[in-house]
């Protein structure tokens, strides 16, 4: 199930936007991938990052990934129970399992995002 009140990228992340301050995660098909997480490296808060830079790690129990921002600004807050609790990106990927807030620098980004249908013909049709 994609949530459709979010934008995604095609390296599956997720942003959802309220008052110009965005959540981002990784979606629920990016979790299923990468199996059982078991450790995050999260963003400085306060860099300044650019759209689809890299910017977070997630290792699971079969690979590590890099997580993109899918839009620039600066980093405003991370989900600081990822550092005890990794796995809540498995069991809430959209909601307790948030990795980072950033503060958007260039709104107009949102627009290159993939709508939830077009995310779900992504992950649907390969």
């Amino acid at each position: 199930m994609v949530p459709k009140d979010l934008r995604y990228t095609s390296e599956h992340e997720w942003i959802r936007v309220e008052n110009g301050i965005g959540t981002v995660g990784i979606t629920s098909y990016a979790q299923e991938q990468l199996g059982d997480i078991v450790f995050v490296e999260l963003p400085e808060v306060g860099r300044e990052v650019k759209k689809m830079e890299g910017v977070a790690v997630v290792e699971s129990v079969k690979a590590a990934s890099d997580i993109y921002t899918p839009v620039s600004g600066k980093i405003v807050e991370v989900n600081e129970d990822l550092n005890s609790s990794p796995n809540l990106i498995n069991e809430d990927p959209y909601g307790k399992g948030w990795l980072f807030k950033i503060e958007l620098s260039k709104p107009e980004e949102l627009e290159e995002l993939l709508s939830a249908e077009e995310y779900e013909r992504l992950i649907t049709e390969g």
